[in-house]
């Protein structure tokens, strides 16, 4: 089985920083694309920012400049350093992975991890 567990999330006062960190755990052969989304209450989940395995980033323009996403491939993890927090940045963030498990090789699978909340006060 393949878990995804996330860390990092807590309530902050605007400017201030946050580091979320997302590792995955399992039976995986390789993971391709890892990435942070954030769903805020009554809104769609929405993309934070991506990192393929080769280092290529995306971001959402809300974010562009503020957030930085980064990964340890040895570890099988991903970080989402956010600083000049905004109110509007609270959320739960969720990490997923797309991934190749051991049971399935030859196709890739996207896991979720549980969500962690990022407060954001003024």
């Amino acid at each position: 089985q393949v878990q995804l567990e996330e860390s990092g999330g807590g309530l902050v006062y605007a400017g201030g920083s946050l580091r979320l960190s997302c590792a995955a755990s399992g039976s995986i052969v390789s993971i391709n694309t890892m990435g942070w989304y954030r769903q805020a209450p009554g809104k769609q989940r929405e993309l934070v920012a991506t990192m393929a395995s080769g280092g290529s980033t995306n971001y959402a323009d809300s974010v562009k400049g503020r957030f930085t996403i980064s990964r340890d491939n040895a570890k099988n993890a991903v970080y989402l350093q956010m600083n000049s927090l905004l109110p509007e940045d609270t959320a739960v963030y969720y990490c997923n992975a797309d991934l190749q498990p051991t049971y399935d090789p030859s196709r890739q699978y996207r896991y979720w991890g549980q969500g962690t909340q990022v407060t954001v006060s003024s």
